[in-house]
């Protein structure tokens, strides 16, 4: 049987667009059984819709704290037995409820080469600090900032006349690839973690 994917997202859903096209073709060994927001009438949730795949909508501003939401968020995930919950531009942080529950099959990515420049702004803050290569990050979600476990990384190099706009949008592009191909490979292959080192066989 394929391996189940729950993706959240909260905006346009290029990277969900880029893993339904993936698991249309079996051999990629998993299918997206849903698909969370954290706003209705996303980009995203459209594509779901549009594909045929079951969606869902947590707001924060729904519950009476922000502690609530991620219990729900967690509850919502679990109605569809995810083999792993993938972050595809998602932009609120998983609390600890939604960790406790899906820890170590949690991945999101990061449009830099972490441990360098995470939060917001990854893009604006490697060209404010000059570097020549950036690139991004596929990593497991922990309780900090793009602080987990990385699983994979792409470089990007950057070039004499880039804005964060130019750089960033290139990024995207390896970013999708990155994310669909590594987590393609994760769920057919299997991963181990042992520390902050993960090893796909």
């Amino acid at each position: 049987m394929p391996a189940r994917l729950v993706v959240l997202v909260s905006g346009t859903g290029s990277t969900l667009q880029a893993l339904l096209d993936a698991a249309a073709d079996p051999s990629y060994g998993a299918v997206v059984v849903a698909v969370g927001a954290d706003r209705g009438g996303c980009g995203g949730l459209r594509r779901a819709e549009a594909a045929g795949v079951p969606t869902f909508v947590c707001r924060v501003h729904d519950h009476d704290e922000r502690a609530a939401w991620d219990r729900a968020l967690a509850d919502r995930c679990a109605e569809f037995r995810p083999d792993l919950v993938v972050s595809a531009g998602f932009m609120k942080l998983a609390g600890p409820a939604f960790l406790d529950r899906f820890g170590g099959r949690f991945v999101n990515s990061h449009p830099a080469l972490l441990p360098a420049f995470p939060g917001m702004y990854g893009p604006r803050d490697a060209l404010s600090h000059g570097v020549k290569v950036s690139g991004c990050t596929l990593f497991l979600v922990d309780a900090g900032v793009d602080t987990g476990p990385i699983i994979a990384q792409r470089p990007v190099d950057v070039i004499d006349d880039d804005d964060e706009h130019s750089l960033h949008e290139r990024i995207k592009v390896v970013e999708r690839e990155m994310l669909v191909a590594t987590v393609g490979r994760m769920l057919r292959e299997g991963y181990r973690v042992s520390g902050r080192k993960v090893t796909i066989p």
